[in-house]
């Protein structure tokens, strides 16, 4: 292959993975700042975005609906939209204090001075970001912080706030023209339970945080909440216009809003260095049970507003500005079970089911084991009291069990039958998982139709759980192929289906009918095909008949796919059931694009050659074989153990001893985001 076809072929992968990544976090912002119901950790979102920063940076392409253009989401219908006049930015995030003191390094070197910068240290408060405009001390409009340019006009909801000013206090204040002031709507944690109570009373359900009670406080349109309004508490913290001169520093301006009427978090302190700053930070965290609202770190902030000028903005965060993020939270429960879970590829998977605990906001009751060796390796037991954590404070995990505690000496195991079926269990060698291999089980096709739903595979808008229940209960579908035969007329035979939801779900399947080959292969669930190995097996073989023919011989010649991964292929497409499927849905008018095979390149020849990778824990959005295949795709190597011949160790959450023998050997281990963006700018020899 020509020099110029194998770097035009690389800037497309590199682009696809762009475009991915751009919808991706779209998705995610959109869940968290328009329809408050954020599917993952803020952790995650924030690794995510950082691997897309890594990729802009590198390839110098930023696509136009990229989220670094912007901050937040779009407004949400429903309201007047409300222009900032001046931008209301992120921030970006410290999740360590060796990321904090690079942060304060990195700012001392962009103002060229050696001597400490004074630091204003105020709670991350976990609310909703807004902006309050008064003219002439008056108030004028509030309005959400949108995507940063754009927000929500909520004015007749922020008057009802008792913390909102409707009149700035002092003379001074009559004389500024038009003044912007910024802060967080929060629900105390006192009113958050008070009216959780008030629900469980009316026979409501319960609200699940206090964040996502006064998010969707702020957007009620009709029937207006008037007594969750009044529990509502605005928090200044900034203003962004009419401030008078001689206001030259950021806790200057504090007391300024302070002396308007403002409430300002009283936890608030200007630090004279970094050091006093990390200090005043600890505190804080040793008091987050203890304070009346929740929060979910620091921000640290420059002081002087002549220097803040000075290190100026990127396109969505400022330079001095950063949040230090505390920790997950940790609380003791009770093992009350463990049952099996049938995932959509037949895995079996225990699950704890917890007495349910508060757990930052949210009410913990059951907590993934992910298999039998996770269990014998924690040693989990029924009965167990154990430690659980959120993990970047949304994915509840057992951390550890009190064995002190602990009463039951019987071991948990998992079934030898599928509890969904009755079929006999299978474990492949070499394989953690325990699976069930019999085609008709209920459960796989329920979690199979979910999966094929998924934005990652066809991406069927509309096809959610209790749709999928209703049309297996109600013998609609039997069969993944079946789903593109329903008709208008069988959907409106589900409950809460109206003549607009029908038809839009049968446009959005029509939508799916036209895809993308390593959509295709995600959607039919083989073992282990995630989209990196989806990507890798769709460029080198180029169409599914070709894959389909592939001996395992030819599947292992694949840079990224081992002995596991061509095992899984081999044996889907062995079975007859999964051919036939694969045929139908063609009939149906499910189509891809064909491409000319693309040869990968020999792994001596890669980028990567002779590079030496271990993996070890379980990374935010790669499974264990992606990363490998990923790897593989471009030359290095995936072993096993750890030894003086590594030259990487890619940890994820709950890395074990391998992390271990790699501090002991000094290799440098990277985290996903650092694994992806050396995969994308390889090192050359020199810079070995």
């Amino acid at each position: 292959m020509s020099k110029r076809v194998m770097e035009k072929t690389s800037s497309g992968r590199v682009r696809k993975q762009l475009e991915a990544l751009v919808r991706d976090l779209n998705h995610h912002m959109r869940c968290y700042h328009v329809e408050d119901k954020p599917e993952i950790s803020d952790a995650e979102f924030d690794r995510r975005y950082r691997r897309l920063e890594a990729l802009e940076a590198k390839t110098g392409l930023q696509l136009p609906d990229s989220p670094t253009r912007r901050v937040g989401a779009a407004p949400a219908e429903g309201f007047e939209p409300a222009p900032h006049r001046v931008p209301m930015l992120s921030l970006s995030n410290a999740m360590n204090e060796a990321e904090l003191r690079a942060w304060d390094e990195r700012i001392r070197r962009q103002l060229d001075r050696d001597e400490a910068v004074a630091l204003v240290v105020e709670p991350k408060l976990d609310g909703v970001g807004v902006e309050l405009v008064y003219q002439d001390g008056a108030f004028l409009l509030g309005a959400t912080r949108g995507d940063g340019a754009v927000g929500e006009d909520v004015s007749a909801n922020l008057k009802m706030l008792l913390s909102v000013p409707l009149q700035l206090a002092g003379p001074e204040a009559q004389c500024h023209g038009r003044v912007s002031v910024r802060g967080e709507v929060l629900l105390p944690l006192r009113a958050f339970e008070r009216l959780n109570r008030l629900r469980r009373g009316r026979e409501l359900e319960p609200f699940a945080n206090p964040r996502n009670a006064a998010a969707g406080a702020l957007r009620m349109l009709h029937d207006v909440d008037i007594e969750r309004l009044r529990a509502l508490e605005f928090r200044a913290y900034t203003a962004a216009e009419g401030l008078p001169k001689e206001v030259t520093r950021q806790s200057e301006i504090l007391e300024r809003l302070k002396d308007w009427g403002f409430l300002v978090s009283p936890e608030t302190a200007l630090c004279k260095n970094l050091k006093t700053a990390i200090a005043r930070h600890q505190k804080l965290l040793a008091r987050r049970e203890k304070l009346p609202m929740e929060i979910d770190g620091t921000v640290l902030k420059v002081d002087a507003l002549a220097l803040q000028r000075d290190l100026g903005v990127l396109a969505r965060v400022p330079r001095w500005a950063i949040a230090f993020k505390f920790p997950p939270h940790q609380e003791h429960t009770v093992v009350e079970d463990i049952f099996t879970s049938v995932g959509r590829s037949g895995a079996l998977t225990p699950v704890a089911r917890l007495a349910p605990i508060a757990l930052g906001g949210v009410t913990v009751s059951s907590a993934s084991l992910h298999n039998q060796d996770e269990v014998t390796r924690k040693d989990v037991r029924i009965g167990d009291t154990v430690v659980v954590q959120r993990a970047g404070d949304v994915i509840p995990q057992i951390v550890s069990v009190v064995k002190g505690k602990r009463r039951r000496k019987a071991r948990w195991k998992l079934p030898k039958r599928c509890p969904a079926c009755g079929a006999a269990v299978q474990r492949e060698e070499g394989e953690a998982v325990v699976r069930c291999p019999a085609a008709a089980c209920p459960a796989k096709l329920r979690n199979r139709l979910l999966h094929v739903a998924s934005r990652a595979a066809l991406d069927v808008d509309g096809l959610g759980e209790k749709i999928v229940d209703q049309l297996l209960e109600q013998k609609k579908i039997k069969s993944l192929p079946d789903l593109f035969e329903l008709r208008k007329e069988d959907l409106l035979e589900l409950e809460r289906m109206g003549e607009k939801s029908a038809a839009n779900l049968l446009t959005s399947l029509k939508r799916a009918r036209k895809t993308t080959l390593p959509r295709l292969l995600i959607a039919l669930g083989i073992p282990e095909v995630g989209a990196g190995v989806a990507e890798v097996l769709a460029a080198h073989f180029g169409d599914m008949d070709a894959l389909m023919a592939a001996s395992e011989e030819e599947l292992l010649a694949v840079n990224g796919v081992g002995e596991v991964i061509a095992r899984h292929i081999i044996v889907h497409f062995a079975e007859p059931a999964n051919r036939e499927e694969l045929g139908r849905l063609r009939k149906l008018g499910v189509r891809w694009p064909t491409q000319a095979p693309v040869a990968t390149a020999a792994a001596s020849e890669g980028p990567l050659a002779d590079k030496v990778f271990v993996l070890t824990g379980t990374l935010p959005t790669l499974s264990r074989a992606e990363a490998r295949a990923l790897i593989e795709a471009r030359g290095g190597q995936v072993k096993g153990a750890v030894s003086k011949k590594t030259h990487y160790v890619v940890a994820g959450d709950a890395a074990g001893s391998k992390l271990r023998r790699a501090a002991e050997f000094e290799i440098k281990v990277l985290d996903e985001a650092a694994l992806q963006a050396l995969l994308e700018n390889p090192p050359t020899r020199d810079e070995d």
